[in-house]
């Protein structure tokens, strides 16, 4: 696959995880007590798509990296490996919130109920999408891939995760901010990257069209 292909390709993915994300997160808020089975199983359906969607965005990127720049392979390969933990963590917590809602034989709010994926959510998702961030800002910086601004961007993003870490020591009260499973936590922090996403996405899709000056040296070889 050409760059410019692999760059539409990683923008498309981007687009998708974003788009798909931005749909689930009002979801959330629909109900005020125990959303029905058809709400929460709809969210996560949603969701499960949004973290099929990365997956795929960050192995394009990785390669994006490595093309741009062979000297910094390590770092879209760290890039991959931490957002294949975070799509891996994520998708545990959806798989615990769909099962408890099934088995159960009345509403239940699973963002409370299912006491460890809110952890899950919350504390260990925010430190590893920091890391995720961190490596993915680093990565556009040094090789020059996408816009300055998209790298210090997601450095940004990635202290605002690190600002939730230690929210597990805040309850599990969703009303409130700054709980484990909190709206700050959890809904702010996911909007936030959903958007930042698309931004991203569309940013890496636009730059495929960016056409190299005759006499490049990448177009001579």
């Amino acid at each position: 696959m050409n760059e410019t292909a692999a760059k539409r390709l990683t923008g498309l993915a981007g687009i998708a995880t974003a788009i798909a994300f931005i749909v689930e997160v009002p979801l959330y808020f629909v109900y005020s007590g125990p959303p029905p089975d058809s709400n929460v199983l709809a969210r996560l359906l949603i969701g499960i798509l949004a973290l099929t969607f990365l997956l795929v965005f960050v192995t394009a990127f990785r390669e994006l990296v490595k093309g741009a720049d062979p000297a910094y392979e390590w770092v879209g390969t760290l890039a991959f490996a931490t957002g294949l933990v975070y799509v891996t963590i994520t998708l545990v917590s959806s798989g615990l919130e769909a099962g408890a809602v099934i088995a159960a034989d009345h509403p239940i709010d699973p963002t409370i109920t299912v006491s460890g994926t809110y952890v899950l959510y919350g504390t260990i998702g925010r430190l590893v999408l920091a890391f995720f961030l961190t490596a993915v800002g680093y990565g556009i910086a040094r090789t020059k891939l996408l816009p300055r601004w998209t790298g210090r961007s997601a450095f940004v993003l990635a202290g605002a995760n690190l600002l939730f870490v230690p929210s597990l020591f805040f309850g599990n009260t969703p009303e409130h901010f700054y709980a484990a499973n909190g709206w700050g936590t959890t809904a702010l922090m996911g909007a936030v990257f959903s958007y930042w996403m698309l931004a991203l996405g569309i940013a890496t899709y636009r730059s495929a069209a960016r056409r190299m000056p005759a006499g490049s040296p990448a177009l001579s070889r």
